[in-house]
């Protein structure tokens, strides 16, 4: 994220979901029925998710067990690798580098750090502790402790 998280000389680091093959996303869906407030709704994702080069459609499920889907047509903006297209795609790196993006980047809706930390508690919140999310927020605290400063 250059615009929300991070700037262009310090990117941030943002989910960004990617097209794979019998994968699973665990998060929310948000049903929105008013016309008024669809187009509300539109205008708004568009600018948060501006930096998103593609949006699908896609069933949502309650559980994961579930065979029959909730809701279809659920609206997700998704990120291709191709940095033609995703001009801000960052890519897979290691963790410790992640981490230190993370710790150096902040931008209009503030650090990075924060948008990690909040993602982490939503998906426990969620009952979905998602393995790369939490040992990238325990990596970013570890380099954060060793900072002067403490931050």
């Amino acid at each position: 994220s250059t615009d929300h998280r991070g700037t262009p000389e310090y990117p941030g680091r943002t989910v960004t979901l990617e097209p794979a093959d019998d994968e699973i996303c665990c998060g929310v869906a948000y049903k929105v029925s008013n016309k008024e407030d669809i187009a509300t709704a539109i205008t708004y994702l568009e600018v948060r998710e501006k930096q998103y080069d593609q949006k699908l459609s896609v069933d949502f499920f309650k559980e994961l067990t579930d065979s029959t889907p909730a809701l279809t047509g659920v609206l997700v903006y998704v990120g291709s690798s191709d940095k033609k297209l995703n001009v801000n795609y960052l890519g897979p790196a290691p963790l410790e580098e992640i981490a230190k993006q993370i710790v150096r980047a902040e931008g209009p809706s503030g650090p990075n750090r924060d948008y990690l930390f909040q993602l982490e508690k939503a998906l426990i919140e969620l009952g979905c502790e998602d393995t790369h999310v939490m040992e990238l927020a325990r990596e970013v605290r570890c380099v954060l402790s060793k900072e002067p400063n403490g931050s």
